[in-house]
């Protein structure tokens, strides 16, 4: 384990030319460096994190719901029969014609008696409106507040506004005012903490955090059924992403980290391991804008804001229609709250929650 430990984090791999582990360990009286041990406190904090999401949702985000007719309810539920759901459990949620007419002639149930059916079932494990509700309450207070933090503390510090200032004297850079800042990310961004490219980090990190708090605005809004507010919202947080990821990140953010950081502090291989990420990243904001949009084109077309294509963990609780209706549209005109009216302005966080790692 050893000798895996001191392949995995060698120093000419992940540090500048002439700086080594031992030169970050050994830091000058007053001066504190990250230290790969120091990841470890996220673990804790991440459970603080949760019990205040539970609490949040208890307490405040349930009342508003509530304030705005957002109630728990219980949807209609399958009436028990043994026989679908064993398929809805082991074999199919969504039998296509021949499952349904073989249930169907089994059960001698009319295949759309089977279809109703299955329909109802895959509901039951749709979380309520008054459920999506609170989590995107408590996301949207989230990123509204770590944006917030973000943005004060950068607006004191000088590489906000000269990003040369994220490699001078890189690594030998104090970290102490970010450290809580940084724990309240994982994944990619550990290795870049453990290295410490905090700085440019915190930079990443402002751009990502200035568009998400509007599109849980906008869901807030479509799940209290103000249409017109959600739609207006949706179409605010898609000139936001793609001002901040599109064009701050690309100019300000990659500009500094694969040119600036060249001429300043040299390349060395986890620098091309780091750029290669963000690259990634800024691809995936292309796609990602190219799906908002859509959405947002539809939006204004239609005048309301129809389902994020990016999410497939975001679906609508309320009824689908009897009969098939892949491949049509809704009519604009209908009333709201039938189904594919009610639009979600909702986004896949894994936060592809992506989006705050870099």
């Amino acid at each position: 384990m050893a000798a895996l430990s001191a392949w995995f984090w060698n120093e000419r791999f992940w540090l500048p030319h002439n700086v080594t582990w031992a030169d970050l360990a050994d830091p000058a009286p007053g001066v504190e460096y990250p230290k790969a041990g120091h990841l470890f406190a996220a673990l804790p904090l991440a459970l603080g994190i949760f019990a205040v999401r539970i609490l949040f949702e208890r307490f405040i985000a349930s009342p508003c719901a509530r304030s705005l007719h957002i109630h728990p309810g219980v949807g209609r539920r399958a009436q028990p029969n043994a026989v679908l759901e064993k398929v809805f459990s082991s074999i199919t949620k969504n039998p296509d014609s021949r499952h349904l007419d073989g249930l169907s002639k089994q059960l001698d149930w009319e295949v759309r008696k089977v279809q109703r059916w299955f329909r109802h079932r895959r509901n039951q494990d749709k979380p309520s409106t008054h459920t999506k509700f609170r989590e995107s309450m408590w996301r949207f207070t989230f990123y509204l507040c770590i944006f917030t933090y973000g943005f004060r503390f950068l607006w004191q510090s000088p590489w906000m506004w000269d990003t040369r200032h994220c490699w001078y004297g890189y690594p030998y850079q104090d970290f102490l005012i970010m450290f809580i800042h940084h724990l309240a990310t994982v994944g990619l961004i550990s290795f870049s903490y453990v290295n410490n490219m905090t700085r440019v980090g915190t930079l990443v990190m402002c751009v990502h955090d200035a568009s998400d708090f509007l599109l849980e605005a906008a869901k807030l809004a479509n799940y209290a059924k103000y249409q017109r507010l959600c739609d207006f919202l949706f179409i605010v947080f898609s000139v936001a992403f793609f001002i901040t990821r599109l064009v701050i990140f690309p100019i300000w953010v990659l500009n500094s980290t694969m040119f600036e950081s060249w001429s300043i502090v040299g390349p060395y291989p986890s620098w091309w391991l780091f750029n290669f990420l963000l690259l990634v990243l800024q691809v995936l904001h292309i796609i990602w804008f190219y799906l908002i949009a859509r959405i947002a084109v539809k939006a204004m077309l239609r005048g309301k804001v129809c389902n994020d294509v990016r999410s497939d963990i975001e679906s609508s609780s309320e009824e689908e229609p009897d009969t098939p209706t892949d491949g049509l549209k809704a009519s604009p005109h209908a009333p709201k709250g039938e189904n594919g009216t009610n639009g979600h302005c909702a986004a896949a966080k894994a936060r592809v929650q992506n989006h705050s790692s870099w």
